[in-house]
């Protein structure tokens, strides 16, 4: 399994803009430039909204101002409106990340407006860009929606071959509220390849319901060689009861490490950053390997042991 793979991490912006105390600019500044030497292909730094809706968010041009960009990341922000992407191209956003729901229930809940009025408006974002910076569109709740369940795949489709006939870059099929499960998301990525195989294609998940990594294993299964991931796991939607974070970054990278992947990731520096992590949010994380260690990572062996194997003289002699 030696398929490159490339990770995007989001938690300065989808992990941190759900969180109740206000994480301090320097250090959100201080956690992109760490996480620049680790191998990303993209960090969604921050969004372009209105400091009202997400007054975590409301230092945006100060921290795509001054953080250190690193030759070969990409440095994306998320944008709602027109507006906003003035903000993020006056900021030098290397990608602009459009979103709204498959579902109308989720949309209306999350946007406050219809589909075709997100897509109007979206559409209008990408004609006034122009080509000047490339736009990814993250199509939300197109695994399932909290409210209305299942969303067929095909209204997915249709979606994204409306968002691609705008010339965008990137799509990111998302599973904002954790209810995917493989054998979904391995149909969806198939016919994802075979209908949009000329766009960067990205898969989104949430382990709400503790199928994240199994979900990006049936993703790179099936071909999709982008992911994005959330350090130590945080993140949510608050609009989905009960939803917890994305998929833990080093945890995904992690396992597809031990199978042989080429993701390119240092591992052992994004584990000290997650184990950071908690200080940085006042809070526990969900992450696992963090607190485990790798797989690799062996213990000692305890002294009475060691004796017994003294004794027997060999570690394999068991009857």
């Amino acid at each position: 399994m030696t398929q490159h793979v490339f990770f995007n991490e989001v938690v300065t912006r989808d992990g941190f803009q759900i969180e109740p105390d206000f994480v301090p600019t320097d250090d959100k500044i201080a956690l992109v430039d760490a996480l620049s030497e680790c191998g990303y292909a993209k960090i969604e730094v921050t969004a372009f909204v209105s400091p009202k809706a997400i007054p975590m968010l409301r230092d945006a041009e100060e921290v795509m101002g001054r953080i250190r960009r690193v030759p070969g990341v990409e440095y994306t922000v998320l944008v709602p409106n027109l507006r906003g992407a003035e903000r993020a191209l006056e900021s030098k956003a290397d990608e602009l990340n459009l979103v709204m729901s498959v579902s109308q229930t989720h949309n209306l809940a999350n946007l406050r407006m219809t589909r075709e009025k997100s897509f109007a408006a979206l559409s209008q974002v990408i004609r006034a860009v122009d080509g000047r910076t490339p736009v990814n569109v993250s199509l939300s709740t197109s695994f399932g929606c909290p409210m209305e369940g299942d969303v067929p795949q095909d209204e997915v489709l249709a979606w994204a071959a409306r968002f691609a006939g705008l010339g965008v870059r990137g799509l990111t099929i998302c599973d904002t509220t954790g209810m995917a499960h493989p054998a979904q998301v391995a149909r969806m990525a198939q016919a994802l390849q075979e209908r949009f195989a000329d766009l960067q294609l990205t898969l989104h998940f949430h382990n709400t319901r503790g199928m994240g990594l199994a979900n990006i294993l049936a993703g790179v299964q099936a071909g999709i060689v982008r992911f994005d991931g959330s350090l130590g796991g945080l993140g949510g939607c608050p609009y989905a009861p009960g939803a917890s974070g994305n998929v833990c970054s080093e945890d995904a990278v992690h396992m597809l490490d031990a199978m042989g992947c080429d993701t390119g990731m240092d591992l052992p520096r994004l584990l000290t950053l997650a184990r950071a992590l908690p200080g940085i949010v006042g809070h526990e994380v969900p992450g696992q390997v963090a607190k485990a260690g790798r797989s690799g990572d062996l213990h000692p062996v305890p002294d009475a042991v060691t004796q017994l194997l003294a004794t027997s003289g060999s570690r394999n002699n068991d009857p």
